[in-house]
C-alpha cells in the first residue's frame, strides 16, 4: 500500500484529533465542560510545584504574552492561582489548584478509554506494533512545546 507522505501526516493528525475530541467529551461528563486542549499542556507545564508565567512560556514554546493569556484563562476556569515571587516583584507564580489536579486525573482516565477503544478496534498486536513504531519515529523529540510548535508552523504556511 503506497500512501503519499502528506496523507500519512494527515492520518496521524486525524488520530490526534479523534483522541482529543473523545477526551473532551469525557472531560465534560466528568465536570470539566470548559476544558480545552491547551489547558492540559499548560497544566502539565506548570507542574506540581508551579512556575512563573515566563517559565510557562518557555515550557510551551510560546511568548510570555501568550503564556500570560493562557494563565488568565486557566485562572478564570479555576485551574490556577497566582501569587507573588519572593525576590522578584514583577514575576507571577502560577500554581495548580485541586480542580486542575482533578482535570489531569480525568484526562489520564479519558486517554486510557481512547486507547482501549483503539486497541479493541485494530487488535492488540497491531496496536502495540503501531505504538512501538511511533516511539521509534519520534525518538527523543519533546512534545511539551507542541502548542508553540503548532503556532510557529501556522506562521510559516
Amino acid at each position: 500500500m503506497s500512501v503519499p507522505g502528506w496523507q500519512v501526516v494527515l492520518l496521524l493528525a486525524a488520530g490526534f484529533r479523534d483522541s482529543i475530541e473523545s477526551l473532551h467529551i469525557e472531560l465534560a461528563e466528568r465536570g470539566h465542560p470548559n476544558a480545552r486542549p491547551l489547558h492540559g499542556f499548560a497544566l502539565q507545564a506548570i507542574g506540581p510545584d508551579g512556575c512563573t508565567i515566563a517559565q510557562l512560556g518557555q515550557r510551551l514554546g510560546v511568548t510570555k504574552q501568550a503564556a500570560g493569556k493562557t494563565a488568565t484563562t486557566l485562572e478564570s476556569a479555576g485551574y490556577v492561582v497566582r501569587s507573588s515571587v519572593a525576590n522578584d516583584r514583577r514575576a507571577v507564580l502560577l500554581r495548580r489548584t485541586p480542580q486542575a489536579d482533578d482535570l489531569l486525573t480525568a484526562s489520564e482516565a479519558g486517554f486510557d478509554k481512547v486507547i482501549a477503544r483503539w486497541r479493541k478496534q485494530v487488535g492488540a498486536k497491531r496496536f502495540d506494533a503501531m505504538v512501538e513504531t511511533l516511539g521509534e519515529l519520534a525518538g527523543d523529540l519533546p512534545v511539551g512545546d507542541l502548542p508553540g510548535m503548532l503556532t510557529q508552523a501556522q506562521g510559516r504556511s
